[in-house]
């Protein structure tokens, strides 16, 4: 990943970053696989443990980024 193409990834989750904080989360950007269109992100902070995590990886986040990104296909969270 370029460094130019890190930072639109990072400006666009920088649009739901501030839900996630609100709770003591957040998100990190691990990787882009161009070929598959897979986003790779890990929950850190509260956002690790929470059991709605799963929720607000596909209906918030995944959302917003394949709008504004459309290059992703899918978003997935890593460990």
């Amino acid at each position: 990943m370029t460094e130019s193409d890190r930072k639109r990834f990072e400006d666009v989750l920088a649009l739901v970053r501030p839900y996630l904080e609100a709770d003591k989360g957040d998100i990190e950007l691990v990787s882009f696989n161009a070929s598959t269109g897979v986003l790779e992100l890990r929950f850190v902070g509260a956002c690790r443990t929470c059991a709605m995590s799963a929720m607000t990886l596909r209906a918030g986040i995944e959302r917003v980024v394949r709008q504004k990104l459309p290059e992703v296909r899918r978003v997935e969270a890593v460990s």
